[in-house]
């Protein structure tokens, strides 16, 4: 029976009693605290009593260790252990997609910042002391830095034990002898990209009483960390708890272990919290970065523009360990043609091992690459036919329905063609000045390099797809608890995951979603360890999907019990109950009961996971799949850059973006994500690259290696639109990784819009335009 003394109100009334559910774009519950510099970062750690631990690190990127003298280093004033390989409790291999990485080199080493020993001291400058003292004899050898022919020459050394192909995939279909009235092809390479997240490697390990170990650490993914570790250090997982810290950017920088197993090596051996913090330039050293590539294209089209075959080949570099090399072979290929039907196409793609420093997962991954080279394509063909390369790209895009060369269906809205025209109708930035110019407009800026003269403009577009989540039968699930009770009166929701806030907004996310599912407004968020069972990877555009639909569900089985009860209590059908505003309402009978009346002192707490549609692996001959991807996402950009054609300066006039998000769960979260992406793009394009030379680093800093500033951001114009994933949770389409790959290929294309330059090597370099080689 209806509860007749509560005041009469109708659904739609009570639910303007809850903001901040879906659809709504709420504060970051960390926003402030980060704005004022209030927020704690895992950097800021501490505990009493506690010690620094340092890692002494290869000078070299190929030598075998004869030797390794710890004496002189124990003596040192202040120094409390010296560890090496030898002190590794368990296994002393770890790695993400293929367990190849020591946690110590053993007996050689095979990159220059390989971790070799680790010392712990009363403070940070007497362990950095103690690493000099630490004597390491080496026999030096040549380094493997060359990708392609580390994948072709069997005379070069094997650097592990299977030999350099970390892995092949071929993927065909159709005639491979296709003909076609026009053809062009080039050879292009992508630079070493860093994750360039502010925040540095950081970590505090506290031994614990039962002979376990408590880490709390900036990680992407707990779960994993925390088996690799326990693995390593020789102990049972649930002894190896792994708590969340605040973390300062990841990037996919973060997926790979850093000092997990060290910090904890160094606690466990000395008895007490241990706390390790990366510089900067160990920080080059200590993550993984972005694969460089060169890859071969070639396209053939019929004289009307249709596409008739494309052919390419691809070298990865990944270093010397695997990490997620696997994994960008695998999405390289299967995107490699980008969101374009080809009757006949040829891929091959190789991930290989070298003495370069290890690559592995960064924002769009193995998908930023090949975007590169087919949007280059794309606009050399729609030059060699004539046509306009806005039109040449919707003449061949997919469409809900279309075949990928994988041999997979797309079954979900896919608006390739309508991206581009929504960038059509965006206004561009006025061509001709009027007035004084003003330098800072111009490319240099306020270094006042030119007045306009040699400047010229140029527009460009590119149009990408990417796909969400994990693959090739991966099991990609997050858990999800979720647990409501009454608190003074007022009814609270508490939501525990393990999926890493990175500073993509999962927090809110989660809190969204709990609202509009519970019709509370205060929802707490647990602090995320490995208390709770495993969220997998915050990568792959994943978290919103995998770990919204967590959360969904969780509310989904709390709600249930709840009317259950209410059904029990009231006599109601609790297929007609719904929760809004903090009360029970009928659809039948309307107002039932507040829900903190249903509650009492009762708790409420139901644990869930979620699961996407099952993938297939690639057929390793054919590379076909009936679902390689459970989800591709789509984005389009299109730049206007002003080049300085004498000095080769580019200044990014304008950037605007049409995406398709599916449910824009949190608008302005949304945008910001899309905002973000575009600016790591933008440096991919013109300024940023790890420069290796002889498998050594030469910019490991933010003085040398260039990331864009606020100065370098142009306006942009971003229009997101919702076709919703009838598979997804709310329809979500993942948001994070597609603007990065749009954005490098609109910019690259309106350089040579501009120039009328091949430009076949990004990021984007004066010389490449000016022809002057660096001084």
């Amino acid at each position: 029976m209806a509860n007749q003394t509560s005041p009469a109100r109708t659904p739609q009334d009570l639910d303007e009693l809850i903001t901040g559910g879906i659809g709504d774009s709420p504060l970051r519950p960390d926003g402030t605290l980060k704005v004022r510099g209030e927020f704690a970062y895992s950097s800021d750690l501490w505990a009493d009593d506690m010690l620094w631990g340092a890692t002494l690190r290869s000078p070299h990127p190929y030598a075998r260790i004869n030797s390794i003298d710890i004496g002189p280093a124990l003596k040192h004033p202040g120094v409390y252990a010296v560890l090496t390989h030898e002190d590794v409790p368990g296994e002393n291999i770890y790695g993400l997609k293929v367990a190849d990485t020591p946690a110590l080199a053993e007996d050689v080493v095979r990159y220059k910042g390989e971790p070799i020993a680790l010392v712990a001291a009363d403070h940070p400058e007497t362990a950095r002391r103690a690493l000099d003292k630490i004597v390491v004899d080496y026999e030096v050898f040549e380094p493997i830095t060359d990708p392609e022919r580390a994948a072709h020459d069997d005379t070069l050394p094997k650097l592990h034990p299977g030999g350099n192909v970390v892995r092949y995939q071929p993927i065909v279909t159709g005639d491979p002898d296709a003909r076609a009235d026009v053809v062009v092809s080039d050879v292009y390479t992508m630079g070493m990209q860093d994750q360039a997240f502010l925040g540095p490697e950081s970590g505090l390990a506290i031994p614990a009483e039962d002979g376990g170990v408590d880490l709390f650490i900036a990680t992407q993914w707990l779960h994993v960390d925390q088996r690799q570790t326990a693995r390593a250090l020789g102990l049972p997982v649930e002894k190896v708890r792994f708590t969340m810290s605040g973390v300062g950017g990841a990037f996919g920088g973060r997926e790979d272990l850093s000092m997990q197993i060290h910090c904890c090596m160094l606690a466990l051996y000395t008895g007490k919290p241990v706390k390790m913090v990366y510089s900067r330039e160990e920080s080059f050293y200590g993550h993984v970065h972005r694969h460089p590539a060169k890859m071969y294209y070639e396209h053939g089209a019929t004289k009307d523009g249709k596409l008739v075959f494309v052919k390419a080949r691809m070298y990865f570099d990944g270093g010397a360990y695997a990490s997620k090399t696997p994994v960008v072979v695998s999405n390289a290929t299967a995107l490699g043609i980008g969101p374009y039907v080809v009757p006949n196409v040829a891929i091959e793609g190789w991930g290989l091992y070298t003495n370069n420093p290890p690559c592995g997962a960064m924002r769009g991954l193995g998908a930023v690459q090949p975007a590169y080279a087919y949007e280059s394509q794309m606009d050399k063909l729609a030059k060699a036919l004539g046509m306009d390369p806005v039109r040449l790209r919707q003449l061949n895009a997919v469409e809900e329905g279309s075949t990928m060369h994988t041999g997979q269906v797309l079954d979900s809205p896919a608006p390739v063609a309508e991206l581009l025209e929504r960038l059509t109708r965006i206004p561009l930035p006025a061509q001709e000045r009027t007035g004084p110019v003003d330098v800072r407009d111009m490319p240099g800026g306020a270094s006042n390099t030119t007045h306009g003269e040699g400047v010229v403009r140029g527009v460009g577009y590119s149009v990408i797809i990417k796909n969400v989540s994990y693959a090739e039968g991966a099991d990609d699930y997050s858990t999800a608890r979720v647990r409501l009770q009454a608190v003074g009166g007022v009814p609270i929701a508490m939501v525990h995951t393990a999926a890493a806030e990175v500073g993509q907004g999962l927090v809110t996310v989660q809190q969204q979603i709990a609202r509009s599912e519970l019709g509370v407004q205060r929802v707490n968020i647990h602090p995320n360890d490995t208390d709770v069972g495993d969220a997998g990877s915050s990568s792959a555009s994943r978290q919103t999907y995998i770990t919204g639909g967590a959360v969904k569900n969780a509310c989904e089985a709390v709600r249930e019990e709840l009317f259950d009860r209410v059904a029990r209590r009231f006599g109601e059908n609790p297929g007609d109950l719904s929760l809004t505003g903090g009360k029970v309402v009928s659809a039948v009978t309307g107002l039932v009961a507040d829900l903190v009346d249903v509650l009492g002192d009762d708790v409420i707490e139901e644990t869930r996971e979620y699961h996407h549609l099952k993938t297939y692996a690639m057929d390793p001959v054919t590379g076909q799949s009936r679902r390689v991807h459970v989800q591709h996402a789509f984005s389009a950009h299109r730049a206007v850059v002003d080049v300085d054609t004498e000095l080769g300066l580019v200044k990014v006039v304008q950037l605007d973006c049409a995406q398709d998000v599916g449910k824009a769960i949190n608008p302005d979260a949304v945008v910001g994500q899309i905002h973000g992406g575009s600016a790591q793009g933008l440096g991919l394009a013109v300024m940023e690259e790890i420069k290796v030379e002889d498998g050594r680093i030469l910019n490991p800093s933010f003085t040398d290696y260039l990331i864009p500033t606020i100065v370098d951001m142009p306006p942009m114009t971003v229009d997101v639109i919702e076709r919703g994933d009838p598979n997804s949770p709310y329809g979500v389409r993942g948001v994070g990784e597609p603007p990065t790959i749009s954005a490098t290929p609109a910019i690259v294309n309106a350089i040579r819009n501009a120039t009328g330059l091949n430009l076949t090597h990004t990021p984007v370099a004066p010389e490449h335009i000016c022809g002057i080689e660096p001084g």
